[in-house]
């Protein structure tokens, strides 16, 4: 059933992800993500933690990319705070990103992955269903030149 789940979440990602004409290559995480048109909110936070350059180094990376509603979900006044304290931001944004390339069958229930900012996000899988720390996967493995972006429907917060 996991498996069957995650092919069709794999095959519409590919199925709805943009055509690149020959000699252009995979976009890096930043690029995809701007490419998507559903990140805007997350690009802003990265540019203004001063990401942008990592996200966009060699990696690779794995990032739990919340979408544009997931940030309009948070308290009125959070993001707008957070986007002035670009510390926390940027300590928010790395619990985000996990080093290396984690595909979606990798993913186990119970596993614990370490975050770029040091702190561990649980994986859980119940019926199919995969979240990260409660937030849902709800599109996974779109691929970039230097890693994996599983978009989630929440913003997750370290301790």
């Amino acid at each position: 059933m996991l498996r069957k789940t995650m092919l069709s979440l794999t095959a519409a990602t590919f199925l709805s992800a943009p055509a690149f004409g020959a000699g252009h290559g995979t976009p890096d995480i930043v690029d995809t993500a701007i490419e998507a048109g559903s990140f805007e909110t997350l690009v802003a936070a990265i540019e203004a933690a001063g990401l942008v350059d990592t996200l966009k180094g060699d990696g690779p990376f794995t990032v739990f990319a919340p979408t544009d509603e997931a940030f309009a979900a948070l308290p009125e006044g959070t993001l707008e705070a957070l986007l002035e304290d670009t510390d926390a931001l940027a300590a928010i944004l790395t619990y985000h990103v996990v080093p290396g390339a984690v595909m979606s069958g990798d993913l186990e229930d119970g596993m614990m992955a370490e975050t770029v900012n040091g702190q561990s996000v649980t994986i859980s899988i119940d019926m199919g269903n995969v979240m990260v720390d409660g937030a849902n996967v709800v599109t996974a493995d779109i691929e970039a030149s230097n890693g994996v972006i599983h978009v989630i429907d929440a913003v997750i917060l370290p301790e």
